[in-house]
């Protein structure tokens, strides 16, 4: 991986990992649309480290509140009640699932997840997906009223997003949606929920990085990284405030244009399913 490509990379990753667009599809397409290598599931999640820290930052009293109510609730069972302790408990239980799954289809995530027929399929669906939920929504609901089948909801739509296309942000944000909550509220907790899962993938996968052959190099990688963190942090606090007062009817509409146009690409043969896939 070159300096330029990490460059653009760490636009891109920072630029979509917040929104409901899938940033490991956008990753995976403007490499094979430029005719670079796949950047590959080890860059993907170590770049999400950077806009990881963007949340920790941007959360940092949310998330200081959470992990005391909690820390708390473990000596003191009348703690347990309190709803900041109840979220810390239900952001663990969301994680099973992406944890177990995440484990046992890490080969498949590496490889067969990352046939571009298989992005802009799940480009199509889970944008519609989307649609249906925001357009059936009750936003209703707070964090505080979370409960724990609800998070273990959230965790399973989380799961999705270990195929590419799918949106960790998207899946989520639609249960949350179906389950009534605010829209601003399902977007926090989708950013909560990610971040156990996005920091143990990212750090499980820094033992890939400047492993020779196909694997990214260290600087371009810490400089992607680092751009993704900058970039991301101003998505967040613009995307917070775009969502409490608008849909998102325009993810959904770039959703699928960019998901039929990488279809149509396949299917005429301009570009490969595996286009830019390291040997």
């Amino acid at each position: 991986m070159g300096w330029l490509q990490a460059v653009v990379l760490g636009l891109v990753q920072g630029l979509t990992e917040f929104l409901p667009i899938s940033s490991s599809a956008h990753l995976r397409l403007v490499s094979a649309g430029l005719g670079w290598p796949d950047p590959g599931a080890a860059f993907t999640a170590v770049s999400q480290l950077g806009t990881e820290t963007a949340v920790l930052i941007y959360f940092r009293s949310d998330i200081a509140s959470i992990v005391r109510a909690w820390t708390v609730s473990l000596y003191d069972p009348q703690r347990r009640k309190d709803p900041q302790a109840r979220l810390g408990w239900y952001v663990i239980a969301g994680t099973i699932p992406i944890a177990v799954l995440g484990l046992a289809l890490q080969d498949a995530i590496e490889t067969a997840f990352r046939d571009l027929r298989l992005i802009g399929t799940t480009l199509i669906v889970f944008g519609l997906v989307l649609a249906i939920a925001d357009r059936l929504a009750r936003n209703t609901k707070a964090i505080s009223e979370l409960t724990l089948p609800h998070a273990l909801g959230y965790g399973f739509a989380q799961a999705l997003a270990l195929i590419p296309g799918v949106s960790r942000s998207g899946g989520t944000i639609s249960a949350g949606l179906a389950l009534g909550y605010r829209r601003e509220a399902a977007a926090r907790y989708s950013f909560l929920l990610a971040i156990p899962a996005v920091l143990a993938s990212g750090l499980l996968e820094l033992t890939k990085i400047g492993d020779g052959g196909a694997s990214p190099a260290w600087g371009p990688t810490i400089l992607a990284t680092v751009i993704a963190f900058v970039v991301g942090y101003s998505v967040i606090a613009w995307f917070l405030r775009y969502i409490s007062a608008h849909s998102f009817v325009p993810f959904v509409v770039y959703r699928v244009a960019l998901g039929a146009v990488v279809v149509g690409l396949v299917s005429f043969g301009i570009l490969a399913p595996d286009a830019g896939a390291n040997s």
